[in-house]
C-alpha cells in the first residue's frame, strides 16, 4: 500500500496530518486503518473496485488535447506547446469523486457497516456516495449546508432520486465546513454501525492517505496516457484545490518525476478582501476536522468563514499532504478569483465545447500563467496537463446569473 512518500510518521506528511478526534472515534479510525492496509492492496478488492471503475464508472477517462483553447491562451505558441485535459468530467456521476466513493463503500461493506454518511459542498461527493450506496445496497445520508443546497439544487435532486436522505445543515456559514462538522457529530453517535465516507484528502488519519490512494488512479492513468499519446510526460500538471482530492489524485502519478505540480485555490473576491478560500496562501497552522494542516483562522485561532463562487472550494482548510507539498516546495499553489473562474468556464465552453464545474475552472484560469512560468524556467514551450475534475451542469444557475449581470 502506497501512503505517499511524505508519510514518514504514521498518519503524518512532514509536520501535517495526525488524528485529533474524540476518543469515541479512535476505535473506528483504527479499524478503518487496518481495513485500508489489509483490503485495499488485496487482489480481491482491486479486482472488484477496478472492475467497477472500468465497467460502471467508465475508466480510463480520456486524455484530450485542447488545441483551440491552447491557441486562445497563447496565440503565438511562445509558451504553450500542448494543453492536455484529463477528462474526469466524463466519469459516471460527472466528477472524479466516484473513484473514492466506490472504494470506501466497498470497504464499509467489508467492515459490516449498515449505514453510510457523507458531507458534501458542491454535491459531487454526495452524488458519488449516493450512487455507490445505491449500487452496493447500503442506506445513505448526506450532510449539506443550506447555502449549498440552494446553489447546487440539481445535485440535491440527484441524491434524493438515488434514495439518499439529504440533511440540511443550518449552523455556522451553512457550507462545506459545517456539513463536515455535522457529519462528524453523527459519526460519534453512530460509530459502531456507520461508515463516514470522507470526500477529500482532509480529516483524521487514515482518511487523507486513503482518499489519495483511491484517487491516484487519475494520475497513474494520465502518466501512462501522456507517454502513449505524446511520447513524454507533461512539463506541468495543474488542478484546482479545495480540500484537495482531485489535485492529490493527479499529483500522486507524478511526484517522482520532473513534472511541476500546481494547485489553484479559490481567491473569491480577492485575498485582500478576506472573502476567499485560499488556505495555502493565507492560512496558518492549526487543527480542523481532525488533522493538523493550514487553516484560515483569526488571531485567536477561531476558524474564519471561507468564500468562493464554487461550493466545492468553499472550505477554510486543506488536506495535510498539500500543506506538506507547499511547505517543501514540491508543489506551487496559486489562486484565481470568482470572476476569473467564471470567465474561464465561458472560454473553455466556446473554444472546446466542454462545460466544466466552477471548481475546475479555477485551474483553467491559471493555465496561461503556469505555461509562461514553466517555459521561462525550461527555455522552451511546454506541455501542460489539467485535471478536469467535474462537469458544470450543476452550476448553470450561477453561470446564467453571472452572464445576465455581465451583459
Amino acid at each position: 500500500m502506497n501512503t505517499g512518500p511524505a508519510a514518514a510518521r504514521r498518519g503524518y506528511f512532514g509536520e501535517y496530518g495526525g488524528r485529533f478526534v474524540a476518543e469515541t472515534l479512535v476505535p473506528a479510525l483504527e479499524e478503518l486503518e487496518r481495513a485500508f492496509a489489509e483490503h485495499v492492496p488485496s487482489a480481491e478488492f482491486q479486482r472488484e473496485w477496478r472492475g467497477m471503475l472500468a465497467h460502471y464508472v467508465g475508466r480510463p477517462t480520456p486524455l484530450y488535447r485542447a488545441e483551440r483553447l491552447a491557441r486562445a491562451l497563447d496565440p503565438a505558441g511562445a509558451s504553450l506547446a500542448g494543453l492536455w485535459l484529463k477528462r474526469e468530467d466524463l466519469c459516471h456521476t460527472g466528477a472524479h469523486k466516484i473513484n473514492n466513493a466506490l472504494g470506501q463503500v466497498l470497504l464499509a461493506r467489508r467492515l459490516g457497516k449498515r449505514r453510510v454518511i457523507a458531507e458534501t459542498g458542491a454535491g459531487q461527493h454526495g452524488v458519488a456516495t449516493a450512487t455507490a450506496c445505491a449500487v452496493l445496497d447500503l442506506p445513505c445520508e448526506v450532510f449539506m449546508g443550506e447555502v449549498d443546497i440552494a446553489r447546487q439544487a440539481p445535485n440535491v435532486a440527484r441524491m434524493e432520486l438515488l434514495g439518499t436522505r439529504v440533511v440540511p445543515v443550518t449552523s455556522g456559514s451553512r457550507t462545506l465546513k459545517d456539513a463536515m462538522n455535522e457529519a462528524l457529530r453523527d459519526w460519534v453517535t453512530n460509530v459502531r454501525t456507520t461508515h463516514y465516507c470522507v470526500g477529500s484528502v482532509a480529516g483524521p488519519h487514515p482518511f487523507p492517505a486513503l482518499v489519495a490512494e483511491l484517487q491516484r488512479v487519475i494520475g497513474d492513468e494520465a502518466r501512462e496516457q501522456a507517454l502513449a499519446r505524446a511520447g513524454r510526460l507533461p512539463d506541468a500538471a495543474v488542478a484546482c484545490v479545495g480540500g484537495g482530492s482531485n489535485a492529490m489524485g493527479l499529483f500522486r502519478g507524478f511526484l517522482a518525476d520532473d513534472v511541476a505540480l500546481y494547485g489553484v485555490e479559490a481567491a473569491g473576491e480577492g485575498i485582500a478582501t478576506g472573502r476567499h478560500a485560499a488556505t495555502l496562501s493565507a492560512g496558518r497552522v492549526g487543527v480542523l476536522h481532525g488533522s493538523r494542516s493550514l487553516v484560515l483562522q483569526d488571531a485567536d485561532g477561531q476558524i474564519l468563514e471561507a468564500h468562493s463562487v464554487s461550493a466545492g472550494l468553499d472550505y477554510p482548510g486543506v488536506g495535510p499532504e498539500h500543506a506538506h507539498l507547499h511547505h517543501t516546495g514540491r508543489a506551487t499553489y496559486l489562486s484565481a478569483t470568482d470572476t476569473e473562474a467564471l470567465e474561464a468556464v465561458a472560454l473553455l465552453a466556446r473554444t472546446e465545447g466542454i462545460l466544466v464545474a466552477l471548481e475546475t475552472a479555477h485551474a483553467f484560469a491559471r493555465v496561461a500563467d503556469v505555461a509562461r512560468a514553466e517555459a521561462a524556467r525550461r527555455g522552451r514551450p511546454v506541455d501542460v496537463l489539467v485535471n478536469v475534475s467535474g462537469r458544470g451542469d450543476k452550476d448553470l444557475a450561477t453561470l446564467l446569473a453571472w452572464r445576465g449581470r455581465a451583459s
